[in-house]
């Protein structure tokens, strides 16, 4: 997540109007990734769950699979955001003198999505197997490289010419390409694992249509949530650099307050995974209760810590005092929006590593647009209130969703919804 926030905060010394284009085609690059997901976080529910039922085979199967169907895929969509860029910033009313940086971005980056659907799958191998200090290592590895190679292109250094976006984007890839070597390393060294076309061969069309099942739901919400982003993106364009800007920023520093969330909902998963896989629904309810608590906690405390600093943090990346005082506002209606998020985050994560996939999207789908994006539209564009009607409707979606994932969960809905059979139960059948 932090590769292309430092894009737009280090090109942001650079140029503002590289801000809000990176800004733009981060809201493309960010549904489009989302389609990864679909395959990457299915394999990795039912790897957690082929784990705990100690089933090893369909593990390693799994492994080719997912990474062939991803890596075709990524293919495809880079070469969609290379021909089709354009059309796509008009559809957002990206303003004029942003268009051409925006479509350098999202060119370069585009050109290599295959670097991101191989991390990606990649990273949902390792997390299956709690394998979780790895992954944050190479996170902290491309961040860095990311972030020396921008302070190089962007600026020019070294006899290096000053790229801007262009720059930011090059980088982007270069540290994409490092990080995406050690996890080859590690995927062979760690978990002596290989990848082989005989796991093809007959082409498991069941385990595909499974790993489908699984994630077209669950990739829907991700999916729905981000094209509400693109659309809420278009409004806040139709309201001038300032809000632009602050869109950006104030996204930037949001990001401080659910990672947390965003980092334990992950790790529930697998282990909510492994004890569904296990047939351990007690442990499972405990666990889920537990997280979701602490991810509140945390999350409501850094957001508020954000709206009392906000002045001076939005101070280090502008001095535009129209930006500050926008962003002043903007972070205060972001604590009740985090409190949401935070149980968003982790109920959906949990509800799908359980096995309940469908009424997550359902929900979500039905929240973002009808309350998000709808509210929005009238809140900030109808009503004149701008970024402030549009972040005080996302923040009514983010705590609609979090109350009625709370009610399902306590429901119990979840609690039949396995996709493996754990052993115990097949020997007592087979008894």
């Amino acid at each position: 997540m932090l590769v292309g926030n430092m894009d737009q905060f280090m090109v942001g010394r650079y140029s503002q109007l590289s801000v809000g284009a990176i800004g733009n085609a981060n809201q493309i690059l960010n549904v489009l990734i989302i389609t990864f997901s679909v395959i990457s976080t299915a394999a990795m529910i039912l790897i957690s769950q082929y784990l705990g039922a100690n089933e090893q085979q369909k593990v390693h199967q799994l492994y080719t699979l997912s990474f062939v169907v991803n890596t075709a895929l990524s293919l495809v969509i880079g070469a969609v955001l290379l021909l089709c860029n354009r059309p796509i910033f008009q559809l957002m009313k990206v303003p004029a003198e942003l268009m051409q940086e925006s479509r350098q971005y999202i060119s370069i980056i585009g050109s290599c999505m295959f670097l991101q659907a191989m991390q990606l799958t990649l990273s949902a191998f390792f997390r299956s197997h709690a394998m979780m200090k790895e992954s944050m290592i190479v996170s902290v590895v491309i961040n860095i490289v990311n972030i020396g190679g921008n302070m190089v292109l962007i600026n020019g250094m070294f006899g290096f010419p000053a790229m801007g976006v262009v720059g930011a984007a090059i980088s982007s890839n270069l540290s994409r390409v490092v990080g995406l070597a050690i996890m080859f390393w590690l995927f062979y060294k760690k978990l002596g694992a290989r990848f082989s076309l005989q796991h093809l061969r007959p082409f498991p069309k069941n385990m595909l249509r499974q790993l489908l099942h699984i994630g077209l739901p669950s990739g829907g919400e991700s999916l729905s949530y981000n094209m509400t982003q693109v659309f809420i993106m278009t409004f806040v364009n139709l309201f001038g650099a300032v809000s632009i800007n602050t869109k950006v920023y104030a996204s930037m520093f949001a990001m401080c307050s659910y990672l947390f969330s965003s980092a334990i909902g992950q790790a529930s998963q697998v282990i909510v995974g492994y004890l569904v896989g296990a047939g351990d629904l007690k442990n499972t309810d405990r666990q889920v209760w537990y997280t979701c608590k602490l991810s509140m906690l945390v999350s409501l405390a850094v957001a508020t810590v954000l709206c009392v600093l906000s002045r001076p943090i939005f101070g280090i990346f502008t001095s535009d005092p129209e930006v500050i005082q926008l962003g002043a506002t903007i972070m205060l209606i972001e604590i009740f929006l985090e409190w949401g998020r935070s149980v968003n985050i982790v109920m959906v994560r949990c509800l799908q590593a359980a096995g309940d996939i469908r009424f997550p999207v359902t929900l979500g789908i039905l929240s973002a647009w009808m309350v998000a994006v709808l509210g929005g539209y009238l809140t900030g564009v109808v009503a004149g209130l701008g970024l402030v009607g549009i972040w005080a409707a996302m923040a009514c979606d983010e705590c609609i969703r979090a109350v009625v994932f709370l009610l399902r969960w306590k429901s119990g809905a979840w609690k039949n919804k396995s996709f493996v059979e754990p052993k115990e139960k097949i020997l007592a059948r087979q008894a």
